[in-house]
């Protein structure tokens, strides 16, 4: 294996700019096989078919990783703001000048319609834009003193090294909504790209190099999460991790990290309720009920998995939902279909278990409810009706194309329970009436609120959840404030 390799055999191998596709990790501003040749396998699951393979590090070549930004530590934060800026800036441009090869790397190895992923790419390289700017502006606050003869300051440093540990669902936006905040604010960076969408990561790292990033500033680690991520959480050195992904292992992570007292930046699992009012826009709350469910075929975070309908309207909102997810195309994402493959066969089998849970607990189902003849990593959008509080797909995220639908009588029976469960990340809201926005955004317990629309992400929020479902903000001035420490600084004039 050679650090960029033509892959004949490969899609990959028909990029307009082969350099893009590296597989190797990037370290110390070097790309670095495993010492003992260590890979791999990373496949289309569209079809199964062999994308390429990426070095499996071993622990000890984690740690050189974690050697090369700390010593980077102080070249990149002792840069003027607007130095780091302009490398940031730069690295935005060439996301967008490669736009297109970029997707499609996205596209075959994670499966996401094409256009779905020139959308992420758009996303990913706003962050990037964002804090270009935001490392302009680390500001000084002045304080007014409460002591004779004192002036008093408050400054935010950067923090050290920052592990980010990146999901396979959105392999480019999450990795720059992280490395943008950080290294906007001094920080340099160690980050872990899942095993399963690799070659966005490395990309990043390719133009991050083009655009003038100091060796050891970004630093890029392909291998098992298992022997990659420890040595971070125990190395006093790295003194922030952020981590997206399933709630069970951000906790693995949060106890894993407590010895070192590290500052947690986690965007964790979520259970989004979506919610209809008689009184709201039937035909735009379809519209937006399926925009909710079916992004990114259902794997996302902020997918919309229970439906509660007020029940004078239930009736008319399922016929309508059912015939609009009928109508969905589902196959692979090169063909930019609406649903494009899940990740893997866990994914399936777990779409399968809340189907037959929810229809043997009495639910009613309008339309899917099996897998798709498209390949084995395809399942039906599909549409649950009358599904009871106690199933699986009520309790626990689908990531996946199904929804389950349940009526409701009054206000406060559906907040509670669209409030009864550990995680609290997005919720949908649908009603015109102005006084019922306002108490329900005030009940409901998460930490995003979209009413009547489902498109509420983007570079200049606060990006994040209640409960279990994180800790800390993405985005916004606040992301970047989660990479720096809080200094206090008291002068004596007299």
């Amino acid at each position: 294996m050679t650090q960029t390799q033509p892959l004949p055999n490969s899609p990959l191998g028909h990029l307009s700019d082969p350099r893009l596709v590296r597989q190797f990790s990037y370290i110390d501003g070097k790309w670095c096989g495993a010492a003992d040749g260590a890979t791999i396998d990373v496949t289309n699951p569209a079809d199964g078919s062999w994308l390429g393979e990426v070095a499996s590090l071993s622990a000890d070549e984690s740690r050189l990783a974690v050697d090369a930004a700390h010593a980077a530590f102080p070249i990149w934060s002792g840069l003027l703001p607007q130095e780091r800026s302009r490398i940031l800036r730069r690295w935005y441009e060439l996301m967008i000048e490669h736009k297109e090869d970029l997707a499609l790397m996205m596209t075959l190895e994670q499966g996401k319609p094409i256009s779905e992923s020139r959308g992420e790419i758009d996303y990913a390289a706003s962050f990037v834009e964002f804090y270009a700017e935001e490392a302009k502006r680390p500001n000084i606050e002045g304080v007014t003193s409460h002591l004779p003869d004192a002036e008093v300051e408050v400054w935010r440093e950067p923090m050290g090294v920052a592990a980010l540990i990146t999901p396979w669902n959105f392999p480019s936006a999450m990795l720059t909504r992280k490395a943008g905040a950080a290294m906007a604010a001094g920080c340099t960076v160690v980050a872990h790209p899942s095993g399963e969408t690799p070659f966005s990561a490395l990309a990043l790292a390719e133009l991050a190099e083009r655009a003038g990033m100091p060796a050891g500033a970004f630093n890029v680690i392909t291998g098992r999460a298992s022997t990659v991520v420890e040595p971070w959480t125990s190395d006093k050195r790295v003194r922030a991790l952020s981590f997206t992904g399933s709630t069970n292992i951000g906790q693995l992570l949060y106890r894993q990290c407590a010895d070192t007292v590290k500052r947690l930046v986690m965007e964790l699992g979520g259970h989004a309720p979506f919610i209809v009012f008689a009184d709201a826009d039937l035909d735009q709350a379809v519209a937006e009920a399926v925009k909710a469910k079916f992004a990114t075929s259902g794997q996302d975070c902020l997918g919309a998995n229970r439906f509660y309908i007020e029940r004078p309207v239930y009736d008319q909102f399922c016929r309508k939902f059912a015939d609009a997810t009928a109508k969905l195309t589902v196959g692979p994402g090169l063909d930019d279909p609406d649903i494009g493959p899940l990740m893997n066969a866990a994914a399936i089998a777990k779409q399968e278990e809340h189907v037959a849970d929810a229809l043997k607990q009495g639910a009613r189902c309008l339309v899917g409810g099996n897998r798709h003849a498209a390949g084995d990593l395809f399942f039906e959008p599909t549409v649950l009706a009358d599904v009871p509080d106690a199933a699986c797909i009520m309790h626990e995220e689908t990531f996946g194309p199904v929804a389950a639908l349940t009526a409701f009588d009054t206000e406060e029976d559906v907040l509670a329970r669209a409030n009864d469960t550990e995680y609290g990340l997005v919720a949908y809201l649908h009603t015109m009436d102005p006084r019922r926005i306002y108490r329900a955004s005030r009940a409901l317990e998460y930490g995003m609120v979209a009413v009547n629309r489902t498109k509420v992400t983007g570079a200049p929020i606060p990006f994040g959840g209640y409960k279990q479902s994180g800790i800390n903000r993405e985005g916004a001035r606040l992301g970047m404030e989660a990479y720096t420490e809080v200094k206090y600084v008291c002068r004596d004039w007299a």
